[in-house]
């Protein structure tokens, strides 16, 4: 157990580092764009005066150092400070929006995650057949496709032309939860797509990796049934890597959301960030970057936890 803690802590620290690295690259990257921020708020005809009344109230009259400290200060209590287009709390402004993102992602993993599994066995149990290589053409060109295109085509087929789902995925505060789950399929859908194929094809090839290990071979002289060699000896081996990679593809359900909630005007946190790009809206920018990349790191961690768990010999590292 404390060989197991000793390591959670090390991946937790590197973590942390990681993360003050890319709140640093955040922070100044967006210092680093052209043009004045004051001036982009106040418009062309402002006045000096006001100008540098507005410059004093954001803090862009202290140097750039001191600002990035004050803003990572208040990233660690969560106070990202206030937007620049409506005045109001950063954590207010996207603290819904992110929860709507959070919603979106386990509606697509709770499909995603069972049926990449059970179809990476099938295709593992069934390699070289038919139905593995039709499989393979229908996952390479799931990946393949960007997921704004899978958003129009699914639009063009199950909103234009069939008119089972809306094009549009606006939520309301009185939706049942029936409603919620019919009016987002769509986006989830989307996701499941490019997610569900990817785990799969990382299943199949750790299922049958395995399978050419001299005990599977064992079991299979002594008359196993094909489907209780994968159950019973195969798949618990194999829960280390399938672990990583559901835990790498929920961490893009949450911070690869962007394209697919611009698509269906999904009311999420990669909507939020594209509409403050456009607004130069830089407080909520940096807030949605660092909260992206907060989610991303704790999800690498989460399933390096479980890759230890599953795999008692990464517990001891040569």
């Amino acid at each position: 157990m404390g060989d197991i803690l000793t390591l959670v802590g090390k991946r937790l620290g590197i973590g942390l580092f990681i993360l003050l690295v890319i709140s640093v690259i955040i922070f100044f990257m967006v210092e680093l764009l052209p043009g004045d921020i004051a001036q982009a708020v106040l418009g062309q005809g402002a006045t000096e005066e006001n100008l540098a009344a507005l410059r004093k109230e954001m803090g862009l009259d202290k140097p750039a150092i001191v600002r990035y400290l004050e803003w990572l200060g208040g990233a660690v209590t969560l106070d990202f400070g206030n937007s620049i287009v409506t005045d109001e709390r950063v954590t207010t402004l996207i603290g819904q929006r992110f929860m709507n993102t959070l919603f979106l992602a386990a509606y697509a993993a709770v499909i995603a995650v069972p049926l990449a599994i059970v179809l990476g066995v099938l295709v593992a149990l069934l390699r070289y057949t038919v139905f593995d290589r039709v499989a393979n053409v229908a996952t390479l060109t799931s990946i393949s496709s960007p997921e704004f295109f899978l958003g129009y085509i699914l639009i063009l087929y199950f909103s234009v032309n069939w008119g089972m789902f809306p094009a549009i995925a606006s939520l309301s505060q009185n939706m049942t939860l029936p409603e919620l789950l019919h009016r987002t399929f769509l986006p989830a859908l989307t996701l499941v797509l490019v997610v569900t194929a990817h785990m799969m094809r990382m299943t199949r090839a750790a299922i049958i990796n395995l399978l050419a290990s001299p005990y599977i071979e064992m079991a299979r002289l002594k008359g196993t049934p094909p489907w209780k060699v994968i159950v019973r000896h195969a798949l618990p081996n194999a829960w280390a890597p399938i672990i990583n990679v559901v835990a790498l593809n929920l961490a893009y359900l949450i911070t690869g959301v962007v394209l697919v909630e611009v698509v269906f005007v999904y009311p999420g946190i990669g909507q939020a960030l594209v509409d403050s790009v456009s607004k130069r809206d830089f407080p909520v920018v940096q807030a949605c970057c660092l909260i992206f990349a907060a989610t991303f790191i704790l999800l690498n961690l989460a399933a390096d936890v479980g890759a230890i768990l599953t795999n008692p010999r990464l517990r001891h590292p040569k």
